[in-house]
């Protein structure tokens, strides 16, 4: 990670203040600030800093003026990128010294959504995912010879460093997630097979929910301990909470006694509905607590015995509730576990300590071997009436794992309701375009009043038409009552205006000027032609798409190497249009796009899952150095490609992007 900081920073004090996301980030807002006029002046910067985040909600633009010019009294020195950081610096402490919430570093706009991979990971922690990998990895060909792995050694940390493991483990949290015909599997691989493994690890971890902001290749192959736990323990969530969603479970509709509470439910994260289940069952016993966490309302175990007790009462024992002691309580339940043939990987001594992720994964397990809940429930009728919408819902798992892998202050659950604050939109819109969001109107959560939300919302549409997005008949409000036609389109139209942006900033090829739909498609059917293949798309929504042929081939004009084709199908039968689908995207992921989408958006040619993947591919391709771009492309090509971009006139009608 520290080689692109260095390309950046050349002041080492500095390099250690930031993390790499977060020098990008500054460096994007540094660039706009100083493209408005062509500098960047001391006097500028104090005008302009109120629209960093972190600056901005703090102090008025007064108060930013007065102390940049305590500390720098000529307003007419020009400003580098590394003085820059120096005042962000001086000012982020001040703000924070002013709110009382003073901060190590300038970590704060990152910190919460690196929460889980910067925590200290126990040995406790470190033991039961040991045990989770040994359990669930222990048949695979390939691994086996390096299981178990010995919890009291670091043998992990160096199994790790091929990137085989992880990307076996993404697959076994969410089945199909990765095409293991894309893994590099040789037994002794080299430094590239290496990185394309770590590279399809990470963008894979994305696209299941992981937050990986502040993870690089080079921190697998490094071995650092404290990101590679982080990730896994991220990964097991992921799959001991699998289960917990109507989807999987319909018999959850148990819980709750009407339609009305049953969207709720499906509305929240699958903890909080661990939590309600828990209780539910807790409610059939003497227990009258409520419990609110996997911590300090489980420590005495107390809930424990009366939760098992209710699951399993062939194996319940009076002398559990009878002792005093919660250690001795704690040991008793989880003999009882035992005795359930549940899988648990904590300790008595984990239970009273109140270890939250170990808690957690205990009563996940517990779950996914006997909820008690009833398989013919009268309720399950509330499912009929409740509208299913595949398409809806694949398009909000969508832009809600793109949407946490931007790194902002909150990781969102579902996009119709944590988004209907609009804080959350308000900062993907400022990581997407930096210094447009006017923090000094915005409202921080928590926020009570309904016309603090209306008013972030307001400013959220408003820059959406700023930034030319559709939005006929979409107000602020819309966004606070869920509306989730408004929201979906709305956060289309934002994530395609990213890639978008990502590719015009490509400057060398874009000429600073605008990119289009039409640009892309005519980008990638001219990488196709110039490789020989007679494959074409008439636009994203070309029906012959779905058998995958165009998009292999599209992948191996920009990476010769990236495709097996012995491993490619005709594409004719809905499985072997399924095997190519799953390959492309993993084998884009490989390459280092960052996609979230399914095989059947492929399959089902979805026109907007279409454009996103071809644009990811061009900017992945654009963005190589040229000495590592394939051999067949020659820079008068690449040249003439992109000079028939620049010239191109404004059209979306190549995906009908515009949303009414």
């Amino acid at each position: 990670m520290s080689g692109y900081v260095g390309i950046l920073v050349s002041d080492p004090c500095l390099q250690n203040q930031f993390t790499q996301v977060e020098l990008r980030s500054l460096k994007s807002h540094f660039t706009s600030m100083r493209r408005e006029s062509g500098k960047l002046t001391l006097g500028d910067l104090a005008s302009r800093m109120s629209r960093l985040k972190a600056v901005g909600e703090n102090l008025s633009d007064q108060e930013t003026t007065d102390f940049i010019a305590a500390l720098y009294p000529n307003f007419n020195d020009e400003v580098d990128f590394e003085s820059f950081l120096k005042v962000y610096l001086k000012l982020h402490a001040h703000a924070s010294s002013r709110t009382g919430n003073p901060a190590k570093n300038s970590s704060a706009f990152l910190k919460a959504a690196t929460t889980t991979l910067l925590h200290t990971i126990s040995e406790s922690e470190k033991a039961s995912y040991f045990a989770h990998i040994n359990n669930y990895l222990a048949q695979d060909g390939f691994l086996n010879k390096y299981l178990p792995i010995d919890p009291s050694s670091n043998d992990l940390f160096e199994i790790v460093k091929d990137g085989v493991l992880l990307c076996k483990l993404i697959n076994v949290a969410v089945p199909g997630t990765i095409d293991e015909r894309a893994i590099n599997t040789k037994r002794l691989l080299n430094p590239w097979e290496r990185n394309e493994n770590h590279t399809l690890c990470l963008n894979s971890a994305k696209a299941i929910g992981c937050t990986v902001v502040n993870i690089g290749t080079q921190d697998f192959i490094e071995g650092r301990r404290h990101l590679v736990l982080g990730l896994i323990s991220q990964i097991i969530k992921i799959q001991l909470l699998a289960d917990l969603n109507l989807k999987k479970t319909p018999q959850l509709v148990e819980l709750v006694d009407d339609s009305k509470d049953v969207e709720e439910l499906m509305s929240l994260p699958p903890e909080k509905i661990l939590l309600r289940w828990m209780n539910f069952q807790l409610k059939k016993s003497s227990y009258k607590k409520i419990v609110t966490n996997f911590s300090t309302d489980v420590k005495d175990a107390e809930a424990y015995a009366h939760l098992l007790n209710v699951l399993a009462p062939e194996h319940s024992n009076p002398s559990t509730l009878a002792v005093k002691d919660p250690l001795q309580r704690a040991k008793l339940v989880l003999d009882l576990a035992d005795r359930m043939g549940c899988k648990r990987y904590l300790t008595a001594k984990d239970i009273v300590d109140g270890s939250p992720n170990l808690n957690l994964a205990f009563v996940a397990h517990i779950f996914q071997h006997r909820n008690g809940l009833s398989t013919q429930t009268k309720q399950i009728s509330f499912l009929e009436t409740l509208p299913d919408d595949a398409q809806v819902s694949r398009e909000e798992r969508v832009f809600r794992f793109w949407i946490n892998s931007l790194g902002n202050s909150t990781y969102i659950d579902n996009v119709f309701e944590d988004l209907r604050n609009g804080w959350i939109l308000l900062e993907t819109l400022d990581k997407v375009s930096p210094g447009i969001v006017n923090w000094k109107v915005a409202n921080k959560p928590p926020i009570k009043l309904p016309f603090k939300k209306v008013e972030n919302c307001n400013q959220v549409v408003k820059i959406g038409k700023q930034l030319k997005f559709s939005l006929v008949n979409i107000a602020g409000n819309d966004i606070v009552q869920g509306n989730k036609k408004l929201i979906l389109a709305y956060l289309w139209q934002l994530m395609r205006f990213n890639i978008l942006q990502l590719l015009k900033n490509l400057r060398s090829h874009s000429h600073g000027k605008e990119i289009t739909d039409v640009d892309i498609l005519r980008w990638a059917n001219t990488k196709v032609s110039n490789s020989g293949s007679q494959s074409r798309m008439d636009s994203f929504k070309d029906k012959s798409l779905s058998d995958g042929i165009f998009f292999l081939e599209l992948l191996s004009a920009v990476q010769p190497r990236s495709v097996n084709w012995s491993l490619v199908t005709k594409g004719v039968t809905d499985e072997q249009k399924k095997m190519n689908a799953t390959y492309i995207i993993s084998i884009a992921r490989k390459l280092g796009c960052s996609i979230f989408l399914l095989p059947e958006d492929i399959i089902e040619v979805n026109q907007k899952m279409m454009l996103t993947l071809t644009a990811s591919i061009m900017y992945w391709f654009l963005k190589q150095p040229v000495e590592e771009k394939p051999a067949a492309t020659s820079d008068s090509e690449n040249g003439s490609q992109m000079e028939t971009l620049s010239n191109s006139t404004t059209d979306d009608s190549a995906s009908e992007s515009s949303v009414e």
